[in-house]
């Protein structure tokens, strides 16, 4: 039974993980890494799970690496494995954010295909003020995010970035009081919900790899995004028929 993160499943195949160690800020360590790399392998899994929201409980999102308590044996799983299994999750991801983002919760949230700000939120990368300059694995994920000129500001000064400048930098895609956060976070979900879920995992790759600059697979070779697959023919059949398609699970 995880102890460091809270798991729900809703009846629409929605889950979401809760960062809850509040009282360090959900500082991320070896437990909690642990747990979230073995939730996020058996969510990716798990047919039944058509999407994933991560949110943090109590003040912040994810105050970043826990540096207090750290063990004297190494982790068995790293920061870096978690943010791989993340990064390469087959269904849509939406982190909402409160207060701190900042660290290895930035490099989080970075993984994930939408960001949902509060006006509240901040995120940093401030490992510099530390002595320490983020790893090339990090280093990908937050120049992902902030492109080149805002990770040479913001990785150099390690300052905070608020939520407008965030919004503009396109860190975050959305930022919203607490009401309408809601709204908009159900909205997206049911947006979701509605994409045929292999066609969902098809494209999340094919994005990765054209980001990446990798050259796609030889013709032939790579899933069909169109076609004869029965997902496809379920698709156009509720089209035409004026209905839901079989994968559309309401609340």
């Amino acid at each position: 039974m995880p102890e460091t993160i809270e798991l729900d499943i809703d009846g629409r195949g929605v889950a979401t993980i809760r960062l809850n160690r509040p009282d360090k800020g959900n500082a991320l360590n070896a437990q909690m890494l642990r747990e979230l790399h073995d939730a996020f392998g058996e969510l990716a899994q798990d047919e039944t799970v058509r999407m994933l929201i991560l949110r943090g409980a109590g003040k912040h999102f994810c105050a970043g690496a826990d540096l207090g308590g750290r063990e004297d044996a190494p982790p068995r799983v790293s920061l870096a494995d978690a943010l791989r299994r993340l990064d390469a999750f087959p269904k849509p991801v939406i982190a909402v954010i409160q207060r701190g983002c900042v660290g290895a919760g930035l490099a989080i949230a970075s993984c994930c295909d939408v960001v949902l700000a509060l006006e509240d939120a901040f995120f940093a990368v401030p490992e510099v003020r530390l002595g320490i300059a983020p790893s090339y694995e990090l280093s990908q994920y937050f120049l992902r995010v902030l492109g080149p000129r805002g990770f040479r500001r913001y990785g150099l000064s390690g300052e905070r970035i608020g939520a407008e400048v965030a919004l503009r930098l396109g860190l975050a895609h959305e930022v919203f009081g607490e009401t309408d956060m809601q709204l908009c976070l159900e909205r997206l979900v049911e947006d979701f919900i509605h994409a045929a879920p292999q066609a969902s995992a098809v494209l999340k790759e094919r994005i990765a790899r054209l980001a990446t600059g990798e050259p796609p697979p030889a013709t032939g070779q790579e899933p069909r995004g169109l076609g004869r697959s029965p997902e496809s023919l379920e698709g156009v059949a509720a089209y035409r028929e004026k209905r839901k398609p079989n994968w559309y699970r309401p609340a």
